[in-house]
């Protein structure tokens, strides 16, 4: 193993991180319900489960990015696994939702770690003329993840429980600190450290969690207070960044690169758009369908397997072709899943609900790895942890709006009501809604996809 070159260990354990933790994180999502039974949380503390692992994952990614710039993204990368075993084993245990809240947030932060720093690692090692394909390889890893995750997670909770499915993360991340101990020499971190700007950390954290509780509280008046002080901290944020020496993210990456900017709002509103819809589609199955957890797995599984099949496919595409064209494509087909999937009902068929998410699937493959090379290519090299940190923060904080809007509707509909088959309806309702919101997310990106430029 050690006569492997650097590059291809660094694959393979980025590679292994970007499968153990999406298949962690989303096999949960196949377990709330029977979670939520055992813990007899309401509607709204389930909602809560994704959301407040997402705030977590935003308010520290910028922050975990800048630390693994200065002291080592190998550093960074590994605790965040460790981070991810204390959590997961604290969630199997909890007796109360509280508790499970609590761990998923410290769980979000584990997420900030990884997913901050695995691609940082990549550009670092990887040619340039390789980039492409390195970063599909990642991102089929990712998507295979997401793909194993519903099924294992519904089979898991099936036969053994819901508690199994934070259980069985545990081996996994064992073996791969084994492997990074052993094979992955250096730490890739910048020659000179900067002063780490609490100032700005602060301000990007207060503006996360206004958004959060603020759409969480609409149309009160103090949800509108929090949203204002949101809005207030995020220009404070960006106006701080930009005065002082050694900021969190130079903000003037925005503008001096329209294919950085443009590229990164394009992931906002993609991810924004597709990540509350296995939270919601698990409900749907099996609250208002009556499928089982191994059933509604098998059926979510497909738009994690087609991005699979597709993203290193996508990825040579953007070693060879415009990284706009093959996202731009990959954003139409997207919109052509939600345009299929906005017409489910209370007796939509299986194959129906299946076709949508392998077609956003594909879509999505054709998407993710151009957009994501266009991204990292469009910066300078010292600033490569800071990009990766920037690109998987527009994913995440697409993720938490997304999730945001989402709890603002089950607040709406649903209120403190259990899910039961009293509140079918109303849980329709709110899938609807929430389905032609991805739409319109969608429709917008493909917009700004086209109008990015070349690299």
């Amino acid at each position: 193993m050690s006569s492997l070159p650097i590059n291809t260990i660094a694959l393979i354990a980025v590679c292994a991180g970007y499968l153990i933790a999406p298949l962690g994180m989303a096999a949960v999502n196949v377990a709330i319900p029977p979670l939520a039974e055992d813990l007899r949380a309401t509607a709204i503390q389930v909602s809560w489960m994704p959301t407040l692992y997402i705030l977590s994952s935003v308010a520290f990614m910028l922050p975990f990015g800048k630390l693994a710039d200065n002291y080592g993204r190998k550093k960074i990368f590994v605790w965040g696994f460790v981070l991810n075993a204390l959590s997961a084993g604290m969630c199997a245990i909890a007796t109360n939702i509280e508790w499970m809240l609590f761990w998923r947030f410290v769980q979000g932060a584990a997420g900030a770690m990884i997913f901050g720093t695995g691609i940082a690692i990549i550009t670092a090692v990887t040619p340039t003329h390789k980039r492409g394909a390195a970063l599909g390889t990642v991102a089929a890893c990712v998507y295979v993840g997401l793909t194993l995750a519903p099924a294992i997670g519904g089979y898991l909770t099936q036969w053994l429980g819901w508690r199994s499915v934070f259980y069985f993360q545990l081996p996994l991340i064992a073996g791969l600190l084994v492997f990074v101990y052993r094979y992955l020499d250096g730490e890739w971190q910048n020659d000179e450290r900067t002063p780490f700007d609490w100032v700005g950390a602060g301000l990007f954290i207060i503006f996360a969690t206004g958004l959060v509780y603020g759409l969480s509280e609409l149309p009160s008046l103090l949800g509108w207070l929090l949203l204002t002080g949101s809005v207030i901290s995020l220009i404070g944020f960006i106006m701080h960044q930009r005065y002082i020496d050694a900021p969190l993210i130079r903000v003037q990456m925005f503008s001096e690169s329209r294919v950085f900017s443009l590229s990164l709002s394009t992931a906002l509103l993609m991810y924004g758009s597709n990540f509350a819809i296995v939270f919601l589609l698990s409900l749907y199955l099996q609250f208002i369908r009556g499928f089982d957890p191994a059933q509604t797995g098998q059926i979510l599984l497909l738009q994690a397997l087609c991005m699979a099949i597709i993203a290193p496919f996508a990825g040579k595409l953007a070693d060879r072709f415009e990284p706009r064209i093959v996202a731009t494509v990959g954003c139409m087909i997207v919109a052509a899943g939600f345009i299929s999937l906005v017409q489910i009902d209370l007796a939509t068929s299986a194959m129906h609900i299946g076709a949508a998410l392998a077609l956003i699937g594909v879509g999505f493959g054709l998407f993710s790895t151009p957009n994501n090379s266009a991204i990292m290519g469009a910066v300078k090299t010292q600033e490569v942890g800071v990009a990766s940190a920037s690109m998987n923060l527009a994913r995440t904080i697409g993720n938490l709006i997304g999730m945001s809007l989402v709890n603002l509707m089950i607040h709406y509909y649903i209120g403190d009501a259990s899910f039961s088959a009293q509140t079918n309806d109303e849980l329709m309702q709110t899938i609807s809604l929430a389905l032609f919101m991805s739409l319109s997310f969608v429709l917008v990106a493909c917009v700004l996809s086209s109008l990015r430029g070349k690299q």
